[in-house]
């Protein structure tokens, strides 16, 4: 009965996480959303966990962004770029960053510098940037 129990939870709880991911979806418009889902720490490092939601009509093939990680001082700890690959429309994908040499309770703000890249045949180059929305379910501020 307990692992019955276990199971309905879980298949609740993903059906509530669904359905904030498709409450997203229908708000974004035409834009990019970018959500700090998770972090984990690791021995000698932090993963990110980004959902990305496309809001556009077309695919974007390549979205790079360039970030910049800021420790809990505020102080930049460093630049780098977090290559999201293809984002198709209206559909979430989720996102891995493995950040060595970082704790994750050491992780002040995460912040979108801007796109580095952005490559979509049937948008504008801008696509990537406009309207760009940024959030967190973590205690890291996001912002760009």
């Amino acid at each position: 009965m307990k692992r019955i129990m276990t199971g309905v939870v879980a298949m609740v709880t993903g059906l509530w996480a669904a359905q904030g991911v498709l409450a997203q979806e229908e708000e974004l418009g035409e834009a990019v959303l970018i959500e700090l889902n998770a972090t984990k720490a690791n021995e000698g490092s932090c993963t990110l966990t980004f959902l990305v939601i496309n809001g556009h009509q077309s695919q974007i093939d390549k979205a790079v962004y360039e970030t910049v990680l800021f420790d809990s001082q505020g102080q930049v700890d460093r630049l780098t770029l977090f290559d999201f690959g293809t984002l198709p429309p209206g559909r979430p994908r989720v996102r891995q960053f493995t950040v060595p040499g970082m704790a994750c309770d050491g992780l002040g703000q995460v912040l979108i510098n801007g796109a580095h890249t952005c490559e979509a045949a049937e948008l504008p180059e801008s696509a990537c940037e406009t309207d760009l929305k940024l959030d967190t379910r973590t205690d890291i501020e996001v912002t760009g």
